[in-house]
């Protein structure tokens, strides 16, 4: 079916649009061909096809521009081998899929058990009904004797002084594809225990080393982005004119402050990802009302941060792509409790990682032009609703690739 309306009880279409109650899209070819109210779209296209999901909110299909669904989970979820780690990876993604999420932002940094390329990891979604973005990045964990990894040097390991070769350096943002985890400032707890990990959270990079890096980037046209906690680090990257902080955990008001005047993205994780406590509700909506571009992602698969009141889990368990409108909700309430708008609010797992992703003009929002990526649910995700069999179904570049409706 090349062209067809879709018409809902609401559309939030996270545009200039707005919400539009009693609405529709048209559908040509994968792509948004008009999105208006129903009396005039069947007006306008009366011969198309109707897919009549009028009883049901249209929005955005989710964004999640800060994964590691394909390196690292397959072997945490998985007693997988080498040659078996892309098959669990394919199954990871599906859940992604059904998750509601069409778009993913991986980062790939090196796995000390897979000896893959980051070549191989491209070829290993394509075709696949989702877009896939890689950050190709250098890691830091922190245990007792720092362990370090590139995706360059993809299984081997490698030494402090590797991270600032400059030909190393070179290669990733060469190949990097979008501003994630491209370096870790602090060492990370990944997901380890503390005593396994003591050393997480130290400094890697001094500021002049940093914004060397970030100039090698710079000078081929590639936005960089780092995994920060903490405000010594955060201050570091800044002063270095670093693009998108992921985590930016522990972040003081004077650093939001920089970071604003800097025009610098965050990527929020409130279910954990450092050694300091995560994203909490009040700090992403002050965020956010402070007019930071803010995305909210899950940097699954992760246990969850321990003992904070915005997460419902009471367990160590690995959270995955599941967890994404579960972990957002309590900032996404809190703004809507101060009479934010529902567009701007949803735009933290839609649009805004959209344009972390270097992609705000493929998809994010239900616009004129844009891919028809969708979702078909019971309520405005992360808002209204959390649990994903209440999303009913999902279209990703105008198929439906997602169907949970019983007579559908």
């Amino acid at each position: 079916m090349n062209a067809y309306v879709i018409r809902g009880k609401k559309i939030v279409t996270v545009s200039k649009k707005g919400t539009i109650l009693d609405g529709a899209i048209v559908v040509r070819y994968g792509k948004i061909r008009e999105v208006g109210k129903w009396e005039i779209i069947k007006e306008q296209f009366p011969d198309l096809k109707v897919i009549d999901c009028s009883d049901h909110v249209i929005t955005p299909s989710l964004v999640d521009c800060h994964t590691h669904l394909l390196e690292f989970a397959p072997s945490s979820l998985y007693p997988v081998t080498e040659e078996t780690h892309f098959l669990a990876g394919k199954a990871i993604l599906f859940h992604a899929l059904s998750s509601g999420i069409t778009a993913l932002g991986e980062q790939v940094c090196g796995h000390p058990l897979c000896d893959f390329s980051i070549d191989e990891y491209r070829e290993a979604v394509r075709n696949l009904p989702l877009d896939v973005s890689f950050a190709t990045t250098s890691i830091t964990i922190g245990f007792k004797e720092l362990a370090h990894f590139t995706s360059m040097t993809k299984s081997k390991p490698v030494e402090k002084r590797d991270l600032i070769n400059q030909t190393i350096i070179f290669q990733l943002a060469k190949e990097s594809e979008y501003p994630g985890e491209n370096l870790f400032i602090n060492a990370t707890p990944a997901n380890f225990t503390a005593a396994d990990v003591p050393r997480a959270g130290e400094l890697i990079y001094s500021e002049a080393e940093l914004t060397k890096i970030v100039e090698t980037f710079h000078l081929l046209n590639k936005e960089i982005g780092v995994h920060v906690a903490g405000e010594e680090g955060i201050r570091l990257a800044l002063n270095a004119k670093v693009d998108v902080l992921h985590h930016a955990h522990g972040i003081t008001n004077e650093l939001i402050e920089l970071a604003l005047q800097q025009g610098t993205k965050i990527v929020a994780t409130p279910l954990g990802g450092t050694h300091l406590e995560p994203n909490s509700p009040e700090n992403i909506a002050n965020l956010t009302e402070k007019q930071i571009p803010v995305s909210i992602a899950t940097d699954a698969y992760l246990p969850p941060y321990p003992d904070v009141p915005w997460l419902p889990y009471k367990d160590q368990q690995l959270r995955g792509p599941e967890s994404l409108m579960t972990i957002a909700a309590p900032a996404m309430k809190l703004l809507n409790e101060r009479h934010v708008d529902e567009n701007k609010i949803l735009a933290l797992l839609t649009a805004n990682p959209a344009k972390v992703l270097g992609k705000g003009k493929q998809f994010g929002s239900l616009a004129k032009g844009l891919e028809a990526n969708f979702l078909v649910t019971e309520g405005i995700p992360g808002l209204e609703i959390t649990d994903i069999e209440k999303i009913k179904a999902v279209y990703y570049k105008g198929k439906k690739v997602i169907n949970r409706e019983k007579n559908s």
